[in-house]
């Protein structure tokens, strides 16, 4: 194993992230006050253990680390893309995973924060209402907006299936991955721009926020997905690393895979893995789909396994036409 990677795959945790050099002067942020990283699991530690990630995605997600860019995760459903971010996380110690899913529907804003003035009209209409009310307990960072806080090791955000985002959200992200900051309006018209907001780490995490402004201090690790459903702008892509992600290539790559997911469970499943491989050639499935038949079959009492098999396993797209 190469000497310069900080992750390699191995799926035991180790302190690789210590060895990470400083950025670019291109790339270098200096947010303030330092923060520790939250402890914690990744947050789906059954997929980091068992991921087995390609050769390919190891240099590239290492190349991500060292040049402080986003890395977009190509490749057809059930090939690992969200889970790579999981896995990486879990490796290098890098604490739970900031899970962004995005939808046609998905702003900027909702990944930066959120702000919620009607709770805090009526609080202060209260009686009791306090003269200069709290304004950090009406916002929280969005998942964007805690990666950028100045932690002194990046945290893992994950931007789930970006190609299902509105056509500028792509290009809105370019300027937060540039800057490596962002402003709160609601803060900056302030007297005092500083307040204690919530995170997006759950109930109880609360930072302190000063001037108004979030600036991140280690570029996170920012984990973009997509299923190839559109095209990205050049500018967008040029800023990113990209890491296409494939099918295994062959049965005893897939019977691999399974037996790192199930254990013993995938004992006997060679017949199934062979359908998977049979039915693949003529649409596209998915490897957990091979994994929900492996587990079902092993606990149904079956008579025809491979139909049982074929229930569960439906392609994802249409069947190929042999005429």
């Amino acid at each position: 194993m190469p000497d310069w990677l900080l992750y390699t795959g191995s799926r035991r945790p180790h302190d690789g992230i210590t060895r990470l050099p400083p950025p670019p002067p291109w790339r270098a942020f200096d947010g303030e006050p330092a923060l520790h990283s939250p402890e914690g699991s990744s947050g789906n530690e059954h997929q980091a253990t068992t991921y087995r990630p390609s050769d390919d995605a190891v240099q590239q997600v290492n190349a991500a680390l060292y040049l402080r860019r986003p890395l977009l995760v190509t490749g057809p459903p059930g090939t690992g893309k969200s889970t790579l971010a999981y896995a990486v996380a879990h490796e290098l110690g890098l604490g739970p995973v900031l899970h962004w899913p995005i939808t046609s529907r998905t702003t900027l804003r909702d990944g930066l924060y959120q702000y919620d003035p009607l709770t805090r009209l009526y609080a202060a209409g209260r009686d009791d209402a306090p003269a200069d009310e709290d304004i950090g307990r009406y916002i929280r960072l969005g998942p964007l907006g805690t990666a950028l806080l100045p932690y002194e090791r990046p945290r893992v955000l994950l931007v789930d299936e970006i190609d299902k985002s509105d056509i500028d959200l792509p290009n809105d992200l370019l300027t937060i991955f540039e800057k490596g900051e962002y402003e709160l309006p609601e803060l900056t018209r302030r007297a005092d721009p500083s307040a204690d907001v919530m995170t997006a780490d759950g109930p109880g995490s609360r930072v302190t926020v000063t001037a108004g402004t979030v600036r991140c201090r280690a570029f996170p690790l920012v984990v973009l997905t997509s299923n190839g459903e559109r095209e990205f702008p050049p500018a967008f892509l040029r800023r990113c690393v990209t890491v296409e992600l494939r099918q295994p290539s062959g049965e005893a790559e897939l019977a691999a895979i399974v037996r790192e997911h199930l254990g013993t469970l995938a004992d006997e499943s060679d017949d199934l893995v062979r359908r998977f491989f049979e039915r693949s050639s003529a649409g596209t499935l998915a490897t957990d789909q091979l994994l929900n038949a492996v587990f079902l079959c092993r606990h149904a009492d079956a008579h025809d396994r491979r139909a049982l098999a074929d229930r569960v396993m439906p392609y994802l797209s249409e069947p190929i036409d042999d005429d």
